[in-house]
Formats: C-alpha cells, structure tokens, sequence
C-alpha cells in the first residue's frame, strides 16, 4: 500500500545561509553509513532543502528514521523530484541501506544510461548488489541480462564473476539460477567458449597441485610433463579465448616458455601462443592457493581512478594489469611484458643496492642509451611514480617492498600484489611494517630530479601529485559507494565501516583543495624521510639473494630477461673519437650497438685500466689481449699513439670470446654512463613548467572568501645565499597594521636546498582592519602603493621575508599585484 503524499511544497520557507552550509558540510560524508545519528535526524529534517547542488540522493534518502508507510512515502516523493547529477550517483541506492524496490528500480533506471564499457567497470558491485533484491526478477538482473546481450566483453565477465559467486555461503542458489540464466541467453557459440576456458582453468588447477606436490628438485621436470596436456588441450579445441580478456585468442602453448615462481604458493608461468599472427605470446600466471578477489577490488578501484584523471585531461601513464578469479583461492594473473621488480635492480647493484641514491637512475641509463629515449623514461617514471603514490596512498595498500614494485625499461612503474590494503599492514613484534604513507624513496626522488641537477623537478612532482590527489578528492563518493558495495563479498580486509572510514579520512572530502594539497605534500616529506622503508627493502635483497635459481623467477618478470644480455650481442664496436668537451683527461668513445644504433661514452685511461684488471680476475683461464700501459708509449704524439693502442685494445675485446664481449662489467663500461645523444650531456629535461630565468622567486596561493584569509605557500626558487651556497630556507609572513601586536606565521625550514618545497598553510586570518598599501623595499623603507602599482587599493598587508629578499604581496577583492 503506497500511501499519498503530498506533492505540494510551495510554501516552504526559504532556508537559512547557514542551514544550506551546514547541508553542504554533512553532505561530505559522502555516505549515509558516516553519518550520526543526529546528523542523520539533521538531514531528514531539511529533506526538502536538498537537491543535487548541495547533497546526494542516497545521504537524504539513508537519513530516513525508518521503513513505516509515511517515511517511505515522503523517500518516494523525494526520489520522484530528484534530479540526477549523473547515473553514477545511483550506485549508492544499490546498497543494502536501501532495500525498497521502488528506490532500487529507480537506481537502476539510471545506470541503465551507462553506456556498455561504462557499466563494464561496476560490474563485481552489481554482481553483489543483487544479494540485496527481493527476488531475482528484479531490474538488476534484468540489467545484467539484457547488457550480456548486447556486449560480449560484459557476458564474459559477467560469466566469471557468477562462476567465481558459486562458492558464496549464503547465495550459492541465487547466483547459479543467475548463471544458467545467462548460459540460456548467450546462445551456443559463447556458451562452447566458455566450456572451453572452463577446461582450460581445469587443466591449469591439476597442473599446480600436481607441481606443488612434487618434491623441489622434480618440479621442473613435473611441470614439463604436465604442459602436455595443455598440448593436447589445443590440438583438440584448436583455439580458445584468455579468460583474462576475450579480446584475445590463444592456440597453443611455448612449452620452452613455461616455468614456475618460487614464492609459497608456487604460481605457474604459462606462455601462449598468440592466434593471431602478428601478436606476440601472451604471458599469464596461474595462481592456486590465493585468493586473488581483492586483488581484483584494489586493481578496479585504481582503474577507475586513472579513467577519473583521463577525464580530466591527465595522462598519468599507469600500467594496470588484469586479474581474474576464476574460483575459490585460485586465478589469473596478467603478466606484464619486460617488467622487471625493483628488487631485482637492487640486487644487481651490490649487496647494498637498497641504500644506494642512484640505483634506479644507473638502470634506466643502461637500458636507454639515446637521449629520447632516456627523456621519455624519465617523464614516464615521473607520472606513473606520482599516481602510484596517490593510489596507494587512498587505499593504504600495505606490505610495501621492493618485490612488489615493478619498473619497465620505457620508465613505468607499477605495483603488484595487493593482499593486504585499506591499512591492515603487517606487523612485526607489535611494529608495523609498512612506516611509511606509500612509497616514494629518496633513489626514486634522485631519478627524477637527475641527481639534484634538476631540483624544480622535484616541485613539479609534488605539484603533480597533489593535482592527481585533488581531482580524485572529488570523486570521493564513487569510490566510497564502491567499497560500500562490496562490504558483504567476503573479503578478510574489507567487512566493516571502519574500513570505509579509513578511505574517508585519507581521501578528506571536507578539505578545501589547499588544504589537501599541503596534506598530501606533508605524506611525500613523510615517505621521502622514512628509512625503514630502505632497511625492508635491503632485508627483502638479502633474503631473495639466497632463493633466486636462474630457472625460477620471484616476480613478474620473464625468467628470460635476467640473462638477455648474454644472449645476444649488444656491442658490435667501439671507437674513440678523440677528447671529451669536458676533459682532456677523458676519451670519447662511440659505441655501435648490434642494432646499428650508436651511442658516445665518455671514459679515462685509468678506467680502462681498472676494466682490464676486473677482466683478469674474472677470466683468469682465458687469454686476454695485452694492455697499452703507459710504459709502452713513446715520448713523442703519445696522445695519437694512445688512441691507436685503445682502439685496438677494444677492438680485441669485443672479438675474443662471446662470454668476455657479453661480461657484465664489458657491457656496463661501454653502455653505462652515456653521453651527447643519450644522457649525460642532454640539456634538462622539464618535466613540469619550466623557469628559464634564475631570478629567486617565492610561490604562493591565496585564497579570500567568507572574510577570510588563507595563505599557502609552495615553493621558492633559486634561493641562494650571498656567496652562492645552499641555504635553509623558511618563510615568515607578517600581517599588518597591528599597533600593538604583529601577526607573525613561519614556515618549517627547509636545510640546504636552493628550491625548497613547503605546501604550508600559515593559517586562516580573519582581519577586520583595512587600510592604504605600503610597501617595503629593499632597504626596508615603506613605499606608497601608488609607486608600485600606480594606484592605492584597499588591501591587507603581508610580508613576505626570507634571507633579505624582500617580497610583497597584495591581496584585494579584485586587485592582485
């Protein structure tokens, strides 16, 4: 029975200023789940002051007293004079706040304005919201159905999420009349595609039991007995789609290509062989023993963030790979091609590569030896390093080291691995592990700022980081609807409102953006100083020192990639050109490279005498070329002499033996530390803005609204002291008239830094006086405005003081100077 009510509210009276504000500040709470019970009452009692302006649907709707015929009414009449901002705002009727079918199919008429991709990426919450219908007649499945029709991409997903549903306590009966109901649908051509990739995940399941029963020295050759099967698999079915993406179909299997990991669960690596003939393999790991299903949560949510930044025009250059789970604790894991852990990268930089400042900056001039290329590395490491940072960062994913962070040679970083996130970090002897708010290192902030030759590049990426921050703050809604949906999935970190607030309080939706962004910028100071994480990284090295076998990887990475440059030829010669610019104590040397790119390296005698040293030692039973000590030099054009000799040194090196010419410390003196057209000697790569003069400059945001005065300072620029050094820079601000006080704010130093970075805000001022301009110079004389600006402006008065630079800055309802 739906009682009337009444349409008519024409006579209500207009709200107060404060009343609208207040909404507007419950309404950050983003979800009804937030509000108190007072709030709550708050809310329902303005009911019909709130619209899409200054509220949502599901915060007035979730503040109702309860389910009796006059509330449920008045929520009707509410829901039916509602205007959507957009269909995504629905997500939030969907919950199991909201079990009224009236609510709920008004929900779903909305999503039904999605277009089929879009839909695409709810579809594990909807999948969860249909434990909330009445029945399974509802518009939600109706939804599901009826999109399954129209896309492939959504039926196959649509299929696994039900298969992988069936291991539900509760809803088991539901989600498998659910899934035949599908089947039924799809017709036979999809029905014998998913029967196919059914028996594929069977295959892969027996060979991992098979391959984790096998004692350690057998494994190898277990698994190599089992592929077999996946052999015979393709010669019965000839082709089959990935479950991890339709989009791709497989005929075989690259049996050389296949290996295992030596982590606890002893995931497989399973190469493909592309159906398509101008793909290349496909590379998946299979995990059993896993529950891979949060993984697949924290991999969407970041999905959903960088189609937020996409939106807004920024390309933050995230690699996101796909997972899948296709049953209970076992799945699919796309592999991501040439993507090597960090932990491997320190491991071949020494015992304490983790500590080491340039160790990600010496990979990536290896592995990028033209200038472009190195550019392009550094600019994608700038952008994916900040997202990564962000994401991370919102979601407080947890056991943060070095093996699960992985980097291409083209710059991207990515992370792997999300077991444990929403800040359930582990912990050790009562510790928690994870000290840091996410990671970023000081050998990352050494790469991007070219090992402090480039220290603005710093600021652009705090700058960058807080922009990716703020534009995600302003979707907080979506991604707290999201989690809110998947409460009741059975996930062990994500089952309460605790978990829920705890991506309220770091997204802070109640923050104006300044305040944000001097947040955030404290958490990179925080991350950047924060040596634990250094020490868990090198304990990570050392422990991973002792278990890495050639034949077996820990990680993402192909098995193949450690050993690429002794497969093939790298250097096919090199030639010194004469001296270098810089010194006459250094040759110039052009490498060419066996795909007949070249590069210059710079290098001095003495290096090339250390080189022969390392060779002899390392090569002790082979022959090697005799050296041109200086001894063996005439008094006369030894400098010509000398190139003769080298080049002929070289030449020999590089042609006596393939194990020598492919050694680590050949390839690394000749291809390490380049110049001219690769790294080196490049101009400055801007990443951010670029600042061509080196004039000192002081960078602020100042914000009047409400009477009140808020000031952020950024960055200063180019600061130096009277004999050019470093100085530890902070900022005072004094606001003025005050005849008998002086309203001083002051920034935290920063040491020895000539572009310091500070992101503070020195407080709200509310100043009720005002008066004429003056301004003080360099000898710290007052000056009339209307010498500096031509005119005289009602305005406050704030100095800016820092190391005798005097800077002023003039704030006024329309004049800024």
């Amino acid at each position: 029975m739906k009682p009337d009510s009444e349409e008519n509210r024409s006579n209500l009276e207009e709200p107060l200023k404060e009343c609208i504000k207040h909404i507007a500040r419950l309404s950050q709470k983003q979800t009804p789940l937030l509000l108190s019970e007072e709030k709550k009452r708050y809310l329902w009692f303005y009911r019909f002051y709130c619209n899409n302006e200054n509220c949502s649907l599901p915060l007035v709707l979730g503040s109702a007293p309860g389910w009796d015929e006059r509330t449920v009414s008045e929520m009707h009449t509410i829901l039916r004079r509602w205007t959507f901002s957009q269909p995504l705002e629905a997500l939030g009727l969907l919950t199991s706040s909201f079990p009224d079918q009236e609510i709920r199919k008004v929900a779903v008429q909305q999503l039904d304005n999605l277009l089929n991709d879009e839909l695409l990426e709810y579809l594990p919450q909807l999948v969860q919201a249909v434990k909330f219908e009445w029945n399974l007649e509802s518009p939600l499945v109706q939804l599901l159905l009826h999109r399954s029709l129209q896309s492939i991409q959504v039926a196959h997903r649509l299929y696994w999420l039900l298969k992988n549903a069936e291991n539900e306590a509760y809803f088991k009966s539901w989600y498998q009349k659910l899934l035949a109901a599908l089947q039924f649908c799809a017709g036979k051509a999809l029905n014998d595609e998913f029967s196919k990739e059914q028996k594929l995940i069977k295959i892969l399941g027996d060979i991992g039991e098979r391959v984790k029963s096998a004692s350690d020295h057998q494994r190898q050759e277990v698994l190599k007995k089992e592929i077999g099967r996946l052999e015979e698999f393709f010669q019965d079915v000839n082709t089959c789609h990935l479950p991890l993406n339709p989009a791709l179909c497989i005929k075989g299997i690259d049996h050389d290509a296949c290996s295992y990991f030596t982590s606890n669960a002893l995931p497989l690596k399973i190469t493909f062989i592309n159906a398509n003939p101008m793909g290349k393999n496909i590379s998946i790991i299979f995990k059993a023993g896993d529950d891979l299903r949060q993984d697949m949560l924290v991999l969407q949510l970041i999905q959903v963030m960088d189609n937020i930044w996409l939106q807004e025009g920024l390309d933050m250059q995230m690699i996101i790979y796909r997972c899948l789970s296709t049953g209970k604790d076992q799945g699919l894991v796309q592999m991501v091609p040439d993507a090597v852990t960090l932990a491997k990268i320190h491991r071949h930089s020494g015992l304490i590569g983790p500590l080491k400042e340039n160790t990600i900056k010496k990979w990536f001039s290896q592995h990028n030896h033209l200038k472009a290329d190195y550019e392009k590395a550094l600019r994608n490491f700038f952008y994916s390093c900040a997202g990564w940072c962000v994401v991370t960062f919102i979601l407080g994913v947890c056991d943060r080291h070095n093996d699960n962070i992985m980097l291409t040679k083209s710059g991207h970083m990515f992370h792997i691995d999300f077991g444990k996130f929403l800040g359930h970090a582990q912990t050790f002897g009562g510790i928690k592990r994870d000290r840091a708010p996410f990671i970023f290192t000081s050998e990352m902030e050494y790469f991007i700022t070219e090992g402090g030759k480039n220290p603005q590049h710093f600021q652009d990426f705090v700058e960058l980081c807080c922009r990716a921050y703020n534009i995600i703050r302003k979707h907080s809604q979506l991604l707290l609807n999201l989690l809110e949906m998947m409460l009741y999935a059975g996930l062990p970190e994500l089952s309460g409102i605790q978990d829920l607030k705890y991506v309220y309080n770091n997204l802070r939706p109640q923050d104006t953006d300044l305040e944000a962004t001097s947040h955030f910028t404290k958490k990179i100071k925080e991350s950047l100083e924060c040596f634990p994480v250094k020490l868990n990284n090198l304990i990570h090295t050392l422990a991973q020192m002792s278990a890495i076998s050639p034949a077996k990887s820990t990680s993402q990475t192909f098995p193949q990639e450690s050993c690429l440059l002794s497969t093939t030829r790298s250097i096919e010669r090199a030639t010194i050109l004469g001296f270098s610019k810089k010194s006459s104590n250094l040759y110039l040397i052009q490498v060419t490279h066996s795909n007949n790119e070249t590069s210059l390296t710079e290098k001095s005698f003495e290096q090339f005498s250390k080189l022969h040293s390392q060779l002899q030692k390392q090569f002790a039973s082979l022959t090697l070329p005799e050296f041109p000590h200086w001894w063996h030099l005439p008094f006369t054009n030894s400098d010509h002499r000398r190139f003769r000799d080298l080049n002929h040194y070289m030449e020999q090196i590089l042609n006596v033996s393939h194990e020598v010419t492919n050694s680590d410390c050949v390839l690394s003196f000749f291809l390490s530390e380049a110049v001219q057209q690769t790294v080196e000697e490049s101009s400055p790569v801007y990443l951010g803005e670029k600042f061509p003069d080196k004039k000192p400059k002081v960078q602020l945001v100042i914000s009047y609204e409400d009477v009140k005065l808020t000031i952020l300072v950024k960055h200063m620029k180019n600061i130096h002291l009277p004999d050019g050094s470093a100085p530890s820079a902070h900022v005072e601000f004094y606001l003025l008239p005050y005849p008998s006080e002086v309203r001083r704010r002051k920034t935290k130093s920063v040491p020895k830094c000539t572009d310091p970075t500070y992101n503070e805000i020195m407080g709200s001022l509310s100043p009720t006086l005002k008066c004429s301009l003056e301004v003080l110079d360099a000898s710290h004389h007052p000056t009339s405005a209307s010498k500096l600006a031509g005119t005289t402006v009602t305005c406050y008065h704030i100095w800016v003081i820092c190391f005798g630079f005097c800077l002023f800055v003039c704030l006024s309802a329309q004049c800024f100077i």
